[in-house]
């Protein structure tokens, strides 16, 4: 809490000039110019670290069997190909029986260290396609860094447990000059902890058993996500749902950069405060996500996240939609259209997305039905106040509801039903003056 107090008293307080209302951060530049005037820091590295919940295996696992999946130094990255490992389960998961349910606990482990001058870089590792974590690298300093990031994997046990080789694939965008001289030199470990006997999950609680990716395809000079740069560029992908799906789920992961990376604080001129991340199939809207506002390690200044890091910025959260209630136009064997965008974007969100799905164990089709669907077009509304020479205000509010029932039929559980509703609501206050600009 009194974190949250100090982050809020050093936005609503920050300096900012007309003419360069987002400059919200220090420069890497400006951070080691500051340093040098510092009193010398220790010779060792400086250990960062996000406060997050440890992952303890479920009582009786055992393990851990540990693989390195990459070991890499990321140095001018910028434009180029990801770094790409072949994948193939490991020996001790075909050891301990080799089925996705036998899984008890999956961590996927991001350690690394950097040293020089640099800034804080987001990075993506995915697997056959499917995003398994996006995050922030620390931001260096001139005694080194380090820093780990754990997480657990265990929902994507059923690309972790393929049998048929896939391709791991991580992209870290970094730029190496006589200016900045910082070089990522990363691991990335999975480990594993097993239960014996297995021990089915009940119907669609358990992780996926197919597991289909809605980004771009490999070969590329970027990461897999779909950059977004306005409020009318779409991610799309064309997709067929196996036909014995019962229940589906919808991962959305972003990442916000550039001229939207403090998109909370944006003026009407820059499309204003709010944000939507919709979702939509075949052209109809079925969930949208209004992000948390992650701070990553560079933001503001960068002296603040030293060595405790902001929520979220080592591993960014995903969002999940249910599209249960959908299936009933999905089932059919056809591909269908799954389409991302950002309302009111300005340059660049970084999106893309994975689709969770459950199958009858009997292979056999199941039959589905929307019985309702409401989806209203998005409220919102923006005022403007003048509040004396050289001070403004602007009101902005949102509003969003989205509902959806159906069942379906399957072989092995007879009638399911499923339901989805949300209902988001958004109000800012944004104060703009000459010299300085508050926003609550």
């Amino acid at each position: 809490q009194l974190l949250l107090l100090f982050l809020l008293l050093a936005i609503t307080s920050l300096p900012i000039s007309m003419a360069s209302l987002h400059k919200l951060r220090l420069s890497a530049s400006e951070v080691a110019a500051i340093e040098e005037r510092a009193p010398p820091p220790p010779d060792q590295p400086t250990t960062f670290f996000e406060v997050d919940r440890p992952h303890r295996p479920p009582p009786g696992s055992f393990g851990p069997c540990s693989t390195v999946l990459l070991s890499h130094s990321f140095a001018y990255t910028y434009t180029k190909p990801p770094v790409t490992a072949a994948y193939s389960p490991p020996p001790c998961l075909a050891a301990a029986g080799g089925h996705a349910s036998l899984i008890s606990l999956a961590v996927l482990e991001w350690r690394a260290a950097c040293r020089g001058v640099q800034y804080d870089r987001i990075f993506g590792v995915w697997l056959g396609g499917a995003e398994l974590l996006r995050g922030c690298t620390a931001e260096p300093r001139r005694n080194g860094i380090a820093w780990s990031v754990s997480k657990d994997v265990t929902k994507y046990a059923s690309l972790l447990a393929a049998r048929n080789p896939s391709t791991l694939a991580v992209y870290l965008g970094n730029v190496v000059d006589e200016q900045y001289t910082g070089v990522y030199h990363a691991n990335l470990t999975l480990h594993l902890y097993f239960r014996h006997p297995s021990q089915p999950p009940q119907p669609g609680l358990g992780p996926a058993d197919v597991i289909v990716p809605v980004s771009r395809s490999l070969p590329l000079n970027d990461g897999l996500w779909f950059q977004i740069q306005n409020d009318e560029d779409v991610g799309s992908a064309s997709l067929a749902v196996p036909t014995s799906a019962y229940r589906a789920v919808l991962e959305v992961y972003l990442s916000y950069h550039a001229h939207d990376e403090f998109w909370y604080t944006n003026t009407i001129g820059s499309n204003g405060p709010f944000r939507e991340v919709t979702v939509s199939i075949d052209g109809d809207l079925v969930g949208a996500v209004w992000p948390f506002p992650v701070i990553y390690t560079g933001g503001i200044n960068p002296l603040l996240w030293r060595p405790i890091t902001g929520i979220g910025s080592f591993n960014l959260p995903s969002y999940d939609i249910e599209i249960t209630p959908f299936l009933g136009k999905l089932l059919d064997g056809k591909a269908h259209e799954f389409d991302l965008s950002v309302t009111n974007a300005k340059d660049a969100w970084f999106i893309d997305a994975n689709l969770h799905l459950w199958l009858d164990p009997r292979g056999a089709p199941t039959t589905a039905s929307t019985t309702s669907y409401d989806a209203p077009p998005l409220d919102t509304t923006t005022a403007f106040r003048p509040d004396g020479p050289g001070t403004e205000f602007y009101y902005t509010t949102a509003f969003r509801r989205i509902s959806a029932t159906g069942w379906v039929q399957t072989p092995s559980y007879g009638k399911i039903t499923a339901a989805w509703t949300q209902r988001l609501s958004y109000d800012n206050t944004n104060e703009v003056s000459r010299a300085t600009a508050s926003r609550w």
